[in-house]
């Protein structure tokens, strides 16, 4: 296996990445960064969440950074404000040890505009940001991106799927006008995402497929569970109950029913919190914060919300109901099983759904377990 020094990777940043626990490359690392680390290239990589993509991006991008220009070189473009911050925490720390200051700012809605306007006046070399609120800073002509030489596309399916189509295409356009290049990652390969790569990307780009012949993280166990409407609750809370001291992500297709289920365990005597878009952006942070930091045992969330949540070590994840599209059923059994763990992702079915397993079997290429709780 290839060191991260054989890799290209300086020093410097070889110092900081060892400091958070990582020695060695992961595959998404070991096959990547030597690609965009010899110059300029278009790229496409496709690998599950929780392969190390941030890292396989993010040291090239330090990189490549001219330290002695002030101008913002790399656009980092992710679909939710937690991914964002996340990005840009993990960005500052590989910099830790580095001998030129890199400046990094996060962009995201849900907080105030000047705050952010103000931070980006300091000297910025890489922006990390959402869609929506780039295009704001971008039309108020409070951000200059006229020599970006990098844009990033992380998690491209997942920006797509949340509506961020049309700002996508109008950055991709606002910044072509300089010779940029695109770098997209993607856990799932849609029309859409394909029409980005023929229309914005050098058609000879290099293209990296991670376990090609798995759409999901070989080191979960799928199972799932016969129940009924009304004995759904408290087939969950069984299963929790056996699962001791264990946390997990539970997924309900409503807003209404991720506050019905979040409230029930709560009287149950557990400790939850619901996740979902009709919640204020203070109490969203405070819950997550909380799950975060392990004050939570249990989340649950709505589909969107859950974007981008990256918690490590989550042994679990239920859904009360199977997702409408297999891209969230991807998305959702993604967040337990990560960094080289294994996990359970349980279905909740109805008698009438069992067809809906056998599609996702099939469409997916795993295997589920009918198991008793």
């Amino acid at each position: 296996m290839a060191s991260f020094s054989d890799l290209g990777i300086k020093a410097s940043y070889i110092k900081s990445i060892k400091e958070l626990g990582i020695s060695n490359p992961s595959e998404i690392q070991e096959l990547t960064i030597p690609i965009l680390l010899k110059g300029k290239t278009d790229f496409i990589g496709l690998a599950q969440t929780g392969t190390g993509k941030t890292a396989a991006f993010g040291l090239p991008i330090l990189q490549h950074i001219d330290a002695s220009s002030d101008n913002i070189q790399t656009l980092v473009l992710s679909p939710t404000r937690e991914l964002v911050q996340q990005i840009k925490k993990q960005l500052f720390k590989f910099t830790k040890y580095g001998e030129e200051k890199i400046f990094i700012e996060a962009v995201f809605g849900g907080e105030k505009i000047d705050k952010q306007i103000h931070n980006l006046k300091r000297t910025t070399h890489v922006v990390v940001a959402t869609p929506g609120r780039l295009i704001d800073l971008i039309e108020r002509g409070d951000i200059d991106i006229s020599h970006v030489k990098t844009v990033v596309l992380d998690e491209a399916d997942e920006m797509l799927s949340m509506g961020f189509k049309q700002d996508l295409n109008r950055i991709l356009k606002f910044s072509s006008q300089n010779d940029r290049n695109t770098w997209l990652f993607s856990a799932t390969m849609p029309e859409e995402i394909k029409r980005i790569i023929k229309t914005y990307m050098d058609s000879n780009a290099p293209r990296i497929e991670v376990n090609k012949n798995a759409l999901v993280n070989a080191n979960i166990r799928h199972q799932f569970v016969r129940s009924s409407l009304k004995g759904k609750f408290g087939d969950i809370v069984t299963f929790i109950e056996k699962r001791g001291a264990q946390r997990g992500i539970i997924f309900c297709r409503t807003k209404a029913g991720t506050q019905n289920l979040a409230n029930f365990l709560i009287e149950e005597g557990f400790s939850a919190g619901a996740l979902e878009g009709d919640m204020q952006q203070k109490e969203r942070d405070k819950v997550m914060r909380a799950f975060k930091k392990e004050n939570l045992q249990y989340l649950v969330s709505t589909d969107v919300s859950a974007r981008g949540i990256d918690v490590s070590g989550l042994e679990f994840v239920i859904h009360h109901q199977l997702p409408e599209q297999l891209e969230y059923y991807t998305h959702r059994s993604g967040r337990t099983a990560r960094a080289g763990r294994t996990g359970t992702s349980l279905a909740f079915i109805l008698p009438n759904e069992l067809d809906r397993i056998h599609e996702i079997q099939k469409d997916l290429n795993i295997k589920f377990t009918e198991v008793n709780v």
